[in-house]
C-alpha cells in the first residue's frame, strides 16, 4: 500500500464495506459499480449495499453467533453495521432495517467520502494495482471470467427473495401481533392458518407453476438455510410446519392457543406500510404467486409491492482457492500479493458474513 490507492469491483455491502475501511485510512479508493446501467436479475435500484432477499441482517443478542459477530463489526467500525442501526426497524430479536433508507444512507456516506471515487460502469478488467473484487454471485463478464481462471471453476446454488405486501392489503381481524417467545413489542403480524387451511394452501403450492430456472450443469443446487417455500413444501406436508410456518411460541391471544400453521409478516420499511413473507422466497411465476399466497386467509385481498424472484449465486471454493488472506492461491511464487476477494463470492452465506469479508479483505491489503 506504498501508494495508498486501491481499486474495489463491486458495490454490495462486502465492496461498500471495503471501499468504506481503505478510505477510512486515507487510501485513494476507486469503486466500481455497473448497477444501474447495468441490471441483475435480483437488483431493483442502483443504490449501492441494497439487499435483494430479505430486509433482515439476522439476530441481534449477544448470545448467537450472529449477534457476537455483528457486535465485534461494530467495534471495528463497519459502515454497513452502522447504517443498519441507524435504519432499523422493530423485529423483536433481529436487526432488520428499512432496507431504502438503509441502502440509500450507505451511498451518502459513500458518495461524500473524499477519498472515494465511484464509477459507474462494468469493470472491463482487474488492475495491475491492488484491488479486492467484491463484485457479488451476479458478477457479470470479464471480471466473472478472470476469477473463474484464477480460482478454478466456480460452484453455485439458486437463492431466492421473498413477497413484500402492503400492509393496508392485510385483512388485520385475522392476524395478531406477537413475537416468537414473547422477544419483542409485537413486532411481526402472524397469519393464522388451521389444518384445511394449511393442507389446501400445501396441495396448491406443490402443484404451482414455477418459473424456468436454467440448470447450468444438469442439476439445480439450492441452499438449504433458505430454500424456496415450494421446494420445501415438496418434501412433506409438514415441513413447512417445522420451518418458517411453524406456530411455537406464537399463541393466539384471542385463543390461548397456538394455530396449526401460521405465516409471518415483518415490518420491511419505517412508515410500517409494507411487510415482507418471513421465509417465504419463491421461485413461482407471477400471477401464481398471487393465486397461492392469496389462499392464506388473512391475504384473501393481499396487494404485492414485490414479488419473489429467484437467481443464481456462484462462489468460490474458498478452502483451495484463497489463502489465508483472501488472496487467490493460484500462481505459486507470481500470484499476486494485492488482490483480494470479498463478499458472497467466497463462499459465506449471508449479509453480516459478507459484510465482515469486505472488512477483513481491506484489512488484510492495508497491513500486507
Amino acid at each position: 500500500m506504498a501508494d495508498l490507492r486501491a481499486t474495489v469491483i463491486g458495490g454490495g455491502l462486502a465492496g461498500s464495506e471495503a471501499a468504506f475501511q481503505l478510505a477510512s485510512r486515507g487510501v485513494k479508493v476507486t469503486l466500481y459499480e455497473m448497477r444501474p446501467y447495468t441490471v441483475t436479475p435480483a437488483h431493483f435500484t442502483g443504490k449501492l449495499a441494497e439487499l435483494v432477499c430479505s430486509n433482515s441482517l439476522g439476530a441481534d443478542t449477544i448470545s448467537s453467533p450472529a449477534g457476537i459477530l455483528k457486535q465485534e463489526l461494530r467495534m471495528l467500525g463497519s459502515l454497513v453495521i452502522e447504517c443498519a442501526d441507524r435504519t432499523k426497524v422493530p423485529a423483536g430479536r433481529a436487526l432488520a432495517v428499512d432496507r431504502d433508507n438503509f441502502s440509500g444512507l450507505v451511498t451518502e456516506k459513500i458518495e461524500l467520502n473524499a477519498n472515494i471515487k465511484i464509477i459507474r460502469e462494468e469493470a472491463a478488467e482487474i488492475p495491475a494495482e491492488a484491488s479486492i473484487v467484491a463484485a457479488g454471485p451476479l458478477m457479470s463478464g470479464k471480471i466473472a471470467e478472470a476469477v473463474d481462471r484464477m480460482t478454478g471453476k466456480p460452484l453455485y446454488f439458486f437463492d431466492a427473495a421473498a413477497p413484500i405486501v402492503t400492509l393496508e392489503s392485510v385483512d388485520m381481524s385475522r392476524v395478531y401481533r406477537a413475537d416468537r417467545y414473547g422477544a419483542g413489542g409485537g413486532d411481526y403480524v402472524n397469519c393464522p392458518l388451521d389444518g384445511k387451511s394449511y393442507e389446501a394452501f400445501h396441495g396448491a403450492l406443490v402443484a404451482a407453476e414455477r418459473a424456468v430456472v436454467h440448470k447450468f450443469d444438469g442439476r439445480a443446487g439450492y441452499f438449504e438455510g433458505c430454500l424456496p417455500i415450494e421446494v420445501m413444501a415438496e418434501r412433506g406436508i409438514d415441513t413447512m410446519r417445522f420451518g418458517p410456518m411453524r406456530p411455537v411460541g406464537l399463541a393466539d391471544p384471542a385463543t390461548g392457543r397456538e394455530p396449526y400453521a401460521v405465516v409471518q409478516l415483518r415490518r420491511d420499511n419505517a412508515e410500517g406500510t409494507l411487510y415482507n413473507m418471513v421465509g417465504f422466497q419463491t421461485n413461482l411465476k407471477w400471477p401464481e404467486q398471487d393465486r397461492v399466497f392469496r389462499m392464506i386467509p388473512a391475504l384473501e385481498n393481499a396487494e404485492f409491492v414485490r414479488r419473489g424472484v429467484m437467481h443464481r449465486n456462484s462462489f468460490v471454493r474458498a478452502p483451495e482457492a484463497l489463502d489465508g488472506c483472501l488472496r487467490p492461491a493460484a500462481g505459486g511464487a507470481a500470484r499476486r500479493r494485492d488482490l483480494f476477494l470479498a463478499g458472497q463470492i467466497t463462499g459465506v452465506e449471508g449479509y453480516v458474513e459478507s459484510t465482515a469479508m469486505g472488512l477483513a479483505a481491506a484489512l488484510y491489503m492495508y497491513e500486507d
